[in-house]
């Protein structure tokens, strides 16, 4: 085998390697549900006609259900910070859970819980993101309702 050849070989062993460890990242992120909410973008782009409410917050009895519905949100983390991709990534949930309730008829997600990688994480005041080095994500479940 040529001397280039060679270190072709291992030049290209080694940034896999290297793209391996740096992918495995996956951090586990509890942020506020505050920031997120009350982001200029979450502002200008959740409907307020469509309620959502996390963990047991507090609301109207529901007068009719529409079930359980779960949204898988990834994003890209190139050239934001954690916090960014996961806010990023929240309100795409968000609005694919409002978009679910638009859809049945509802008016509002209760019970809204973090269920990242199958986990069950339920706040009123956070949620759960998975932070890696390349992408990030976030994932709810909630329940449709009419209130």
């Amino acid at each position: 085998m040529s001397k280039a050849v060679l270190m072709a070989v291992t030049a290209a062993v080694v940034f896999s390697v290297l793209a391996l460890s740096a992918q495995a990242r996956d951090t586990r992120l509890r942020l506020p549900l505050a920031d997120a909410l009350g982001s200029a973008n979450a502002k200008a782009q959740l409907s307020e006609d469509i309620k959502l409410y996390f963990g047991k917050q507090a609301h109207p009895k529901a007068a009719q259900t529409f079930g359980n519905y779960q949204t898988n949100k990834k994003t890209n983390f190139f050239n934001k910070t954690d916090k960014e991709g996961c806010e990023w990534a929240f309100l795409s949930a968000m609005i694919t859970l409002q978009g679910r309730a638009r859809q049945l008829g509802g008016n509002a997600v209760i019970n809204i819980k973090s269920i990242y990688k199958n986990g069950n994480f339920e706040s009123e005041t956070e949620y759960e993101c998975g932070a890696g080095a390349f992408v990030g994500g976030v994932a709810f479940s909630g329940e449709v309702v009419k209130l």
